[in-house]
């Protein structure tokens, strides 16, 4: 019995970190920043999925807008971003979740997360685009 228990433990384990890995591809604002400086055009895209209306009252420098209720009727335009790493964020996270899901549905491979999201770099005092 005891085997059993720790033979079901173990396959948790492994379970529990293989499913981890899979969601722990967030990256941090420092990361970003070193990123969108050094990182040659058109490989990184920065997805901002909030409303227009917060869009236009700030975002990170060079991001692109659709709101995350709209990323399947746009599909079309984020198409030639497939192959690039695509970075999303949101005010806090919740949506900026349901985009990457919509996104690695349609092929989307490369889908990285800003830690913190808009919450975090106000926080962080980075640089915001009007």
């Amino acid at each position: 019995m005891f085997k059993k228990i720790t033979f079901i433990a173990i396959i948790f384990s492994l379970f529990t970190g293989f499913a981890m890995a899979n969601t722990s591809n967030d990256i941090s604002q420092q990361n970003l920043q070193k990123i969108m400086t050094s990182a040659p055009k058109n490989t990184v895209v920065l997805l901002d999925v909030r409303t227009p209306e917060e869009y236009a009252e700030g975002h990170v420098p060079g991001a692109i807008n659709i709101d995350y209720r709209q990323i399947k009727n746009n599909l079309a335009k984020l198409l030639p971003y497939k192959d690039d790493t695509v970075i999303v964020y949101c005010r806090s996270g919740y949506r900026a979740g349901i985009a990457k899901k919509i996104l690695a549905k349609n092929g989307f491979t490369k889908l990285r997360h800003l830690s913190g999201d808009m919450n975090g770099w106000y926080e962080a005092k980075l640089p915001v685009e009007k």
